[in-house]
């Protein structure tokens, strides 16, 4: 790794999850989130885009949206989708996710995982963005469907503040958020 290289990786969790019930479900992989969460993090400088799920035919899917973009016919027709869907990884569990992040930096990363709802552990961008540019790893949890499992919360430090609007509707898209928190975190 590059000494001036951004240690920050993002996982985007389709398993433990939580549905509409508050249930701890799977949820499916989308094409669109693949695509756009890797383009921001490109944009962004995130080392790699990790998407967990647990599921044999997920993880196939996302090899074969994979595969056409970056040794298929969409590799030599669009570079730009091939550069931000090189740093796409395939994990299948939070576990082996946390062991494969600690390998490559050799070292653990300060786990952080994201919540629509204020929490106990939440710290500040700025304190997250300072810890980061002083070359400390850091992964940050997206969870799918309706968010991260209670379960997920037991292993991570802590949280990053949660994305508000001006008004009581706050769904965002997954990818939306992503977007957001990097900028908040490491934009310009």
């Amino acid at each position: 790794m590059e000494d001036d290289q951004i240690k920050l990786d993002v996982a985007l969790i389709h398993h433990p999850v939580c549905n509409k019930q508050g249930e701890t479900i799977g949820s499916a992989v989308t094409n669109l989130d693949i695509h756009d969460i890797a383009r921001a993090g490109r944009t962004f400088g995130i080392n790699n885009f990790y998407i967990v799920t647990p599921y044999e035919e997920q993880q196939k899917l996302v090899q074969e949206i994979l595969d056409h973009w970056l040794v298929g016919y969409g590799a030599k027709k669009n570079k730009d989708r091939k550069e931000a869907l090189s740093i796409v990884r395939i994990c299948g569990n939070l576990q082996s996710l946390l062991e494969e992040v600690g390998n490559k930096w050799g070292e653990s990363p300060l786990v952080l995982a994201t919540c629509a709802r204020e929490r106990e552990d939440t710290l500040s961008y700025k304190e997250v963005k300072d810890e980061i540019l002083a070359g400390k790893p850091h992964l940050l949890l997206f969870g799918t469907a309706w968010g991260l499992a209670p379960e997920v919360f037991s292993t991570v430090k802590g949280t990053l503040p949660p994305i508000i609007g001006c008004g009581q509707y706050n769904h965002l898209s997954v990818r939306s958020a992503v977007a957001i928190i990097l900028d908040r975190l490491l934009g310009q």
